[in-house]
């Protein structure tokens, strides 16, 4: 604990009340599609209030809450994992995922376990005890602190970080926003800056920090601490279908102890994707049927996997996610695979899942070049899944499900229980069995995740 008595209170009860008020006083709905937080760093008198409006909307637990923070202290070319021991605050030790963080540590030249990053970093230690106080005993962190100021290598940690940025895992941002500018000045450059991380834009944040450095306002030293931090967020977000929302501006200008000729900036904003990230418009479908029926002939002609240029796709689908391809010929099933998980640009889906559905489906022999012009494609774009609590969530014909216990999982698209004039039970049951291969009652202990499918 680097900032225990001075950030905010060394003394459990003392800290807990604390919490436990500003939680209390929260004013956004709890939610369950929360992807990302980004909140401040500052001492508790100052933006305890509005860090809490950030926490005060999960409404779910995570497998692992990612910290992310911008180094104070030290300065190389990378980001260090703290991977011995655990982090503490008076409210308890805190769990290390030391699997992931190994995992990060091998993945990237960039990754370090550099102590000294750790050792008096107050960004991620500041946030723990309101996850602590909302997840108690089950708060497992992967804490990540950036040194470096290198474009390139904030793109890098990124790429080494996408497969963990799902549903199952939370990542807090710790940044504040300007430094030390008049209140005046603060309440106009936090306004512009926000909207720039609003967009989350790669390219709209950097020129936006260019422009409030270009601006020269008195005493601005920064407009965000914590720039590389909310930078390798956007490469993980953008041109994916999240927004940025803002839950509450504040600088220390707004408090009891604060001077408003010197102050510092605080914002709290929620990530999550929107409801329509996966609508595609005929254009779209209809470039990536292109896309499938060129991969198609490109592998049974040639044996070829087809290239594209990836600077020529559209910015949809180029968004990760799961998709089957279906073949037919003269109206028969002649080949049908997909990939569930959304782990890579929905066009290489289509193209991969084209090339396994002539040549890779174990049900039927290789397509072969005279049958290619008796083939018909289908595709199915697959919406992001949900986990649901209630059978009586499932709507028939309308929601895919994805079985998952242990290390057996399963799936059945939403028209396959209208085409066999399943109830939901019935639905779920046989997906449990002949999917998933556990017993057919053994859905009612599974993890149940539904989605839909666009079919075009």
């Amino acid at each position: 604990m680097a900032v225990a008595g001075t950030f905010y209170s060394a003394n459990k009860e003392e800290l807990s009340s604390h919490i436990t008020t500003f939680l209390q006083n929260a004013t956004h709905p709890k939610e369950q599609n929360i992807r990302a937080l980004i909140v401040p760093h500052a001492g508790y008198v100052f933006s305890g209030g509005v860090a809490a409006e950030a926490y005060g909307t999960l409404g779910k637990k995570y497998k692992n809450i990612f910290l992310i923070g911008s180094s104070h202290h030290v300065s190389f070319d990378g980001a260090s994992i703290y991977t011995q021991g655990e982090y503490a605050t008076p409210l308890g030790n805190i769990k290390i995922n030391q699997t992931v963080a190994q995992t990060l540590l091998h993945s990237s030249k960039y990754f370090t376990n550099n102590l000294d990053a750790h050792a008096k970093e107050y960004s991620l230690e500041v946030q723990l005890p309101f996850l602590q106080t909302i997840y108690g005993d089950s708060l497992q962190i992967v804490p990540i602190i950036i040194a470096t100021s290198k474009l390139e290598t904030l793109k890098a940690l990124a790429e080494s970080l996408e497969p963990y940025f799902n549903d199952e895992n939370l990542f807090v941002i710790s940044t504040d926003l300007s430094h030390y500018p008049s209140y005046q000045d603060a309440n106009v450059i936090d306004k512009k800056t926000l909207e720039a991380i609003q967009k989350g834009s790669v390219n709209d944040f950097i020129a936006r920090l260019v422009k409030n450095e270009e601006s020269h306002i008195a005493q601005l030293q920064t407009s965000a601490c914590g720039w590389s931090s909310l930078l390798t967020l956007m490469y993980l977000t953008q041109e994916r279908g999240y927004k940025y929302e803002l839950l509450q501006y504040k600088n220390s200008g707004d408090t009891l102890y604060g001077d408003k000729q010197r102050v510092v900036g605080y914002g709290a904003l929620k990530v999550y994707q929107q409801k329509n990230e996966t609508f595609l418009s005929d254009n779209e479908k209809e470039e990536l049927r292109e896309i499938a029926k060129l991969a198609l002939y490109e592998a049974v002609l040639h044996n070829k996997k087809l290239i594209v240029d990836r600077t020529k796709i559209a910015s949809k689908l180029r968004e990760p996610l799961g998709a089957f391809v279906t073949l037919y010929k003269n109206h028969n099933l002649r080949g049908c695979i997909g990939r569930f998980e959304p782990n890579q640009p929905l066009y290489e889906v289509i193209i991969e899942m084209a090339i396994a559905s002539a040549l890779h489906d174990t049900r039927f022999l290789p397509v072969t070049p005279d049958e290619l012009e008796n083939i018909e494609l289908e595709i199915s774009v697959l919406t992001p899944r949900k986990k649901i609590n209630s059978l009586e969530e499932i709507v028939l014909g309308k929601h895919g499900i994805y079985i998952q216990k242990g290390n057996h999982n399963g799936t059945y698209l939403p028209h396959v229980a209208t085409q066999m004039h399943w109830s939901v039970e019935e639905f779920v049951r046989n997906c449990a069995n002949e999917k998933a291969h556990i017993d057919a009652d053994g859905y009612k202990d599974a993890e149940i995740f539904t989605y839909e499918a666009i079919v075009f």
